[in-house]
């Protein structure tokens, strides 16, 4: 059965974006630190081997993915196709999607809640986990009780500033270590939501 799986790269001072993140600079100033353990050297792509790459292959194995309006509209839904895997990506908001969205066969705006997209994004997704992105997002689903595991790639950088992940939590939330692999580049955290 599909599990809802929230991954993002984060600083060690919680931080999923730097300072000045806007649509026209998306993930803020020098935001590409946050990522830099999963890009191949050379920077010609992801890493397909060692710890980095199990990660960047199972973040690929997804069925389908539930991002916030903000984060979509940020890089324009990926075109419609995230990372070129042709999964469907599901955006809970109570507004109507822009007019771009009508070329993306794959993006569905769900104006029920995030409950519904999740629901949604399971059966897209079958037996394949889907991918939940966005603070916000992540937020509300753990409010609602409906994001089941939480894969945090912590890197060791300290932003000062940006836009933190957990920063609004309807109460404390226990999580079980599922996995942890260190690497120099990033501490790769996985947990299970205990609710």
């Amino acid at each position: 059965m599909a599990k809802s799986v929230l991954d993002m790269s984060m600083s060690v001072d919680g931080y999923i974006a730097a300072p000045n993140d806007a649509p026209g600079n998306p993930g803020g100033d020098d935001f590409g630190r946050l990522h830099e353990w999963g890009v191949a050297p050379g920077g010609t792509g992801f890493r397909t081997d060692g710890p980095a790459g199990e990660m960047i292959a199972d973040l690929n194995a997804t069925g389908a993915m539930v991002v916030g309006r903000r984060t979509a509209e940020q890089v324009d839904h990926w075109g419609g196709d995230h990372h070129g895997r042709g999964v469907r990506i599901f955006v809970p908001s109570h507004r109507p999607p822009g007019p771009s969205v009508a070329d993306y066969p794959l993006v569905t705006y769900v104006s029920d809640g995030i409950e519904s997209a999740v629901a949604q994004a399971k059966e897209a997704a079958g037996d394949r986990n889907v991918l939940v992105h966005g603070a916000y997002t992540a937020q509300k689903a753990i409010e609602a009780g409906v994001l089941d595991e939480l894969q945090i790639h912590q890197v060791p950088v300290l932003f000062g500033a940006g836009r933190r992940l957990f920063d609004l939590l309807p109460s404390r939330l226990e999580l079980e270590i599922v996995r942890v692999v260190d690497t120099p580049d990033a501490t790769h955290l996985r947990y299970r939501i205990v609710y």
